[in-house]
Order: C-alpha cells, then sequence, then structure tokens
C-alpha cells in the first residue's frame, strides 16, 4: 500500500511538472497536495515496516518529537491545501469569466506559502507543548509511532 500510494503521487507530481497544459491552479493546488500525501505517508510507514521486520518497538525521544511534528506539519497543511482547492473551485464554478483574473499565480502561490507558514507554526506549537510535558510511570508506546494520545497518557502532567 505503501509503494502504491507514493508511486501515485510520484506520477502525479512528474506529471504536472512535464506536462505544460497542467500548469494550471487547480492542478498546482493537486501537486501540493500529492507532494504532501507523499511526505505524510512516509511519517510513519517507513518506521513501521522497519519495525515489523526488526520486531523491535523502540522510537528514541526525538525521533518521537520529530514524528509528531511532521505527523502535525503534514496533516495541517493538507487541511489548508484542500481549504485552498475548495477556494480555487469555488471561484471556477461562481466566477468562470473572471477566473482567470481572480485566480492569478501571485494568488495561488500566496496560498500555498500561507498554507506552510501556517502548518509551520502550529507544529512548532504543538511539539513545543510536547516537549514541556513530563514522562512518567513506564515509558513504553504499545504503538510503532509517536502519536499524541499516547503520549498524553504516559505523561504525568
Amino acid at each position: 500500500m505503501y509503494l502504491a500510494t507514493a508511486l501515485g503521487n510520484l506520477c502525479l507530481i512528474i506529471l504536472t511538472v512535464l506536462n505544460s497544459h497542467l500548469h494550471t491552479p487547480m492542478y498546482f493546488f493537486l501537486f501540493n497536495l500529492s507532494f504532501i500525501d507523499l511526505c505524510y505517508c512516509s511519517v510513519f510507514t517507513p518506521q513501521m515496516l522497519m519495525n515489523f521486520i526488526i520486531r523491535e518497538n523502540i522510537i528514541s525521544y526525538m525521533e518521537c518529537m520529530a514524528q509528531v511534528y511532521f505527523f502535525c506539519f503534514f496533516t495541517i497543511s493538507e487541511c489548508y491545501v484542500l481549504t485552498s482547492m475548495a477556494y480555487d473551485r469555488y471561484m471556477a464554478i461562481c466566477n468562470p469569466l473572471f477566473y482567470n483574473v481572480a485566480m492569478s499565480p501571485k494568488l495561488c502561490m500566496n496560498l500555498m506559502v500561507g498554507s506552510y507558514f501556517i502548518a509551520f507554526s502550529d507544529a512548532l506549537a504543538h511539539t513545543v507543548c510536547m516537549l514541556q510535558l513530563t514522562f512518567c510511570d513506564a515509558n513504553t508506546i504499545n504503538h510503532y509511532f509517536c502519536d499524541i494520545p499516547p503520549l498524553l497518557q504516559l505523561s504525568c502532567t
């Protein structure tokens, strides 16, 4: 499943870059969504596959916090990119005559930069808050990855 997801997203990214007919706002957003999905599925899946082979459920604290950060970053950015795509489709349907003027390349780029900036800020805030927690009891997570609910269960603050 991981290979199918990764190859599908890579093919869509390459196709969008190479085909000049696909250099439209809709495919620009789709390109970014594919990139985010490719990165998002690479946050947990390689670690899980490696743990299946090694049969070892150990992850370091810094690896865990990095996983939390990237999970938050890609999840939040995906939500904002989907919102930008919805706005793009709204403009295409409701204002078809002004679509090319309204959805200029500058606006599309600003929407993407804004999406990534908000995702960066929010993921950084979540990770900093997770770093301030104190952990006690048995510091083990019965998963192959670090997620916020299991980490909160381990916290004694």
